[in-house]
């Protein structure tokens, strides 16, 4: 631990026990049992480390006028030094552990009230309950009551928080202090009927960790635990329902996870207990009571057992169809795989859907829940749950093994397509469904999302290929639509690119089909709502770009939206949409659309200006930023797919390359002057692709400021003329298109990743054109001519910053020259190489790039720039100055209201 901190530690502990002295921040105390809790899980030892916690603890404890909240944080603190066995024993022998967990002490001080001493009760405990010296201590120590009845009244408590920690602690309790998998059963008992799996007693839960002494004492926490779970399972009255919820959420952690014999005393116990509540049914209870079961059914090693099996049938038998298909859902959600009880759940899940749409999804065979399904159905509050779960699960059934399926899983396809007619109003004479229902689907946007919802995942289901006309159909009804709310729009576009991803083969759709589908798309981009504009541009922009991924994706866009001849323009016009989200959307749709001409290096269009001049437009005047960045990745999807088939800079004049590379310079130029840090990361994401293109090929040039480019020989000067002519070039070239400038102003930007990113860049470029490693005289010999390019900066701010940067790096050199042979020589490279790095005109000022990269100190400064503003303001140290300040503005008497010192939180 940092010397500081100890020394600075018990001043904070008496601020913490003063109770006139109360923090502003609760938060502090979070912090400072975050920074306890990270020192102990490395090792050390908090006792030792921080002798004066000891006192603050007797202290606090005794002062009961101290703050809830500082009671609390020592309750847990205590635990938490009590977590080791050499910790533990310390706190016994100054009596501090009877005293700080004894119940009584809090009630006779009317402090067990308060919800905040409770849970830093029962979290204290829970932290020292590492070692069987604290199991000792927790069953029964000196004056101190046995703690597990506490703990159990606690599961009942008012607040949820307190009930769910007393929860979680009774699970710690029961898996931390079970015996090992190699553990043996000694005691061996037989279950009555015809059940003959052995179990074992409790004595005989034998851990290594536990000596002999605590085998007893483990023991009775079992029974006491195992007791209050039969005894309180199943609720007496419909108040006590939480309580069994809780139980059940708890049984089920404990069947996932115990071995045995735990596990088959748990199940012996509860058994009785979850037979009444299948038998009892109470609705709220159906899901949990079904992870139990569930849980128990599929956890054990042997063959399951059997009193398991026949409650797991009883639970998918309940005369409830509500409880009925939350069950079977359950079932296929722990992805249960016991053939008759699955295939039986997926009957349950597909009959709600059967009988609405009339599609014969059970077979010849009918149901025994039909009639009582139809009821339940005819309810609109009680049909729309019902429906949604069926219309969830149906994806997942529709991908299982035959043996599970009572039909085809495209019969299912049609089943769901069918109930999407039928919500949208649009019901043929032929329907065979129960119309009775019909009215309660009609309109529900909540049954319209999630059957959307499943046909998107249908799209992978076997046999769904087939549906590619009747799907596309739907959906064109549901965008065309004027009731389709923009959820229902927007999952209706979803399931579309998917479906048209997946079926490569458009040659059944009709012309019809998709001169409609062109007509609502168009409709939709100039929709009143924009919601419904964004999705539609949206779906464009997808459209375009994950059907042209493949050989013949280009041919399914011009069938399916006719190319970019149609959609381009409607983006176009996106791009003066008042709403900032979608200028976004319309921009990041253009960059995905053009992609492929691009990518094929297309002729230039008047059309591709117009939009270069518009975007361009946007990136200098638009007030949002989503627009703004957007403009940005639109220029750099361009570059990336320029790159893919030829350097954007070595295209003519006649391709869109060409357009691009000229408007480089203003793009760079507006981004990394934007005010919103993204805009100028993208900016630098740009600025690097053209370094990429720059130097690639380049001997030393590696991507990344980690890289480790090859170095240059001092004897290669000579010979690699040419290798510097061309390397001279391409930084000139950066220079004029203005990427050096951007690297610059970028490193002295104000936010962190912005200075980052341009410091990694810059260091890659200095290890590409001037690196480091050489030797200063072999430096300035092989890189003279390189170290001539020169690059104009403002004569204000960061240009202002690098001047003096540069001045006082070249004073400091020239003060260390000595006057030697070696260093007259140096010294006469050396001003050849930077002859023009100072020289001024009017407020500009023009330096030398080698230069400039040599005198940044850019190491130094990616060392700063790599560490977040935490390792200072959430440091340690920087909490507890925090303390120890806002203690003192508190005690001060003329503090005015407002003028507080408020604690850093993080």
């Amino acid at each position: 631990m940092d010397t500081e901190c100890v020394s600075l530690l018990p001043r904070v502990c008496e601020v913490l026990a003063d109770s006139a002295r109360s923090l502003p921040d609760d938060t502090t105390l979070e912090k400072l049992l975050d920074w306890f809790t990270g020192f102990t899980k490395a090792g050390g030892s908090l006792l030792e480390a921080c002798p004066c916690l000891l006192e603050f603890v007797s202290t606090v404890v005794y002062n009961t006028t101290s703050d809830p909240s500082v009671l609390s944080f020592t309750l847990r603190l205590t635990g938490l030094m009590a977590a080791s066995e050499d910790g533990f024993i310390m706190l016994q022998e100054y009596s501090v552990l009877d005293l700080v967990f004894k119940l009584q002490h809090w009630q006779e001080a009317g402090l067990w009230d308060d919800p905040c001493i409770r849970i830093g009760w029962i979290q204290g405990l829970w932290s020292m309950l590492q070692h069987p010296k604290a199991l000792t201590f927790f069953v029964q120590s000196g004056d101190t009551p046995y703690f597990i009845e506490p703990l159990l009244q606690l599961q009942t408590d008012r607040s949820i928080f307190v009930a769910s920690a007393a929860n979680q602690m009774l699970a710690h309790i029961l898996l931390f202090f079970q015996p090992p998998l190699s553990a043996g059963c000694n005691g061996i008992g037989k279950k009555d009927g015809d059940d003959k799996r052995t179990h074992a007693s409790i004595t005989d839960l034998d851990q290594p960790a536990i000596t002999l002494e605590n085998r007893a004492e483990y023991a009775a926490v079992v029974t006491a635990i195992l007791e209050y779970l039969k005894e309180s399972l199943v609720p007496k009255e419909n108040t006590q329902l939480h309580q069994s919820l809780q139980l059940l959420k708890l049984l089920s952690l404990l069947l996932t996870q115990a071995r045995s014999p735990l596990r088959d005393m748990l199940l012996q116990t509860v058994a009785g207990s979850l037979e009444e509540l299948v038998t009892t049914g109470y609705s709220q209870l159906t899901v949990p009571l079904m992870d139990v079961i569930l849980a128990a059914h599929s956890s054990g090693t042997d063959e399951p057992d059997k009193h398991i099996t026949h409650l797991l049938s009883s639970m998918l038998k309940i005369n409830k169809p509500a409880d009925l298909i939350h069950a079977a859902a359950a079932v296929l959600r722990r992805g249960h795989h016991d053939t008759a009880h699955t295939a039986w759940a997926v009957r349950l899940l597909l009959l709600p859907l059967s009988i609405i749409t009339g599609q014969t999804l059970l077979g010849a065979a009918g149901d025994e829940h039909h009639l009582s399904m139809v009821e339940q159905l005819k309810s609109k509050t009680l049909c729309i749950p019902v429906v949604c779960v069926s219309l969830t699960s149906s994806p997942q059934i529709t991908l299982m093994p035959a043996d599970f399926l009572p039909c085809p899983p495209v019969t299912i396809v049609t089943a769901v397509l069918s109930l999407l007619r039928v919500c949208s109003g649009h019901v043929s004479s032929s329907c065979t469904g129960c119309t009775e229902v019909f009215r309660n689907v009609i309109g529900s946007g909540k049954v319209q999302r999630c059957a959307l919802d499943a046909l998107t995942a249908f799209s992978c289901s076997p046999g769904a290929k087939e549906k590619i006309s009747e799907v596309l159909t739907i959906l064109t009804q549901y965008l065309d639509s004027p009731d389709s709310d923009p959820t229902v729009l927007h999952k209706s576009y979803q399931a579309l690119v998917k479906w048209t991803c997946v079926c490569k083969d458009l040659s059944s759709i009709k012309d019809q089909l998709r001169q409609d589908l062109i007509r609502v798309v168009k409709k939709r981009v100039c929709d009143m709502r924009w919601e419904v504009r964004d999705s539609t541009v949206e779906f464009l922009g997808k459209a375009a770009g994950v059907l042209k991924s493949a050989k013949e994706e280009h041919d399914v866009f011009e069938a399916l939206l006719g190319g970019c001849s149609c959609t381009t323009p409607l983006l176009k016009e996106a791009l003066q949409d008042p709403e900032s989200y979608v200028r976004a959307s319309a921009i990041s749709a253009l960059a995905q659309t053009l992609a492929h001409s691009w990518h094929q290096g297309a002729a230039l269009t008047q059309e591709q200006t117009e939009i270069v001049s518009r975007l361009l437009e946007i990136l200098s005047q638009d007030t949002e930023g989503f627009a703004r960045r957007a403009v940005i990745q639109f220029f750099i999807t361009w570059f990336l797919s320029c790159s893919s088939h030829s350097p954007p800079s070595s295209s003519t004049s006649s391709s869109s390359s060409s357009l691009l590379m000229n408007s480089v310079h203003s793009i760079l130029s507006l981004g990394s002057t934007d005010l919103d840090w993204e805009v100028k990361v993208h900016t630098l994401e740009l600025a690097e692709l053209l370094l990429d293109e720059a130097f690639s090929g380049h001997r030393g040039y590696g991507k990344g400021s980690n890289s480790h480019p090859a170095l240059l020989h001092p004897n290669a000067v000579v010979s690699d003329q040419a290798w510097k002519s061309d390397l001279v070039s391409a930084l000139s070239g950066l220079v004029e298109l203005g990427v050096i400038s951007v690297l610059l102003s970028g490193l002295f930007d104000c936010d962190r990743p912005v200075g980052l990113k341009a410091c990694q860049l810059l260091i890659t470029l200095r290890e590409t054109v001037c690196p480091l490693s050489l030797e200063a005289l072999d430096a300035t010999t092989a890189m003279a001519t390189v170290a001539r390019v020169s690059c104009e900066l403002p004569g204000w701010g960061w240009g202002q910053e690098i001047r003096k940067i540069v001045r006082m790096k070249k004073n400091d050199r020239a003060n260390e020259m000595a006057v030697t042979g070696a260093d007259e020589v140096c010294s006469k490279e050396h001003n050849e190489a930077g002859e023009h790095s100072v020289s001024e005109g009017g407020e500009s000022v023009c330096v030398g790039v080698c230069e400039v990269l040599r005198s940044l100190g850019l190491d130094e400064r990616l060392g700063v720039l790599t560490q977040s503003s935490d390792h200072v303001h959430n440091s340690p140290l920087s909490l507890l100055q925090d303390i120890l300040t806002a203690s003192a503005a508190h005690a001060h008497p003329d503090t005015q209201p407002g003028q507080e010192v408020i604690v850093d939180c993080y």
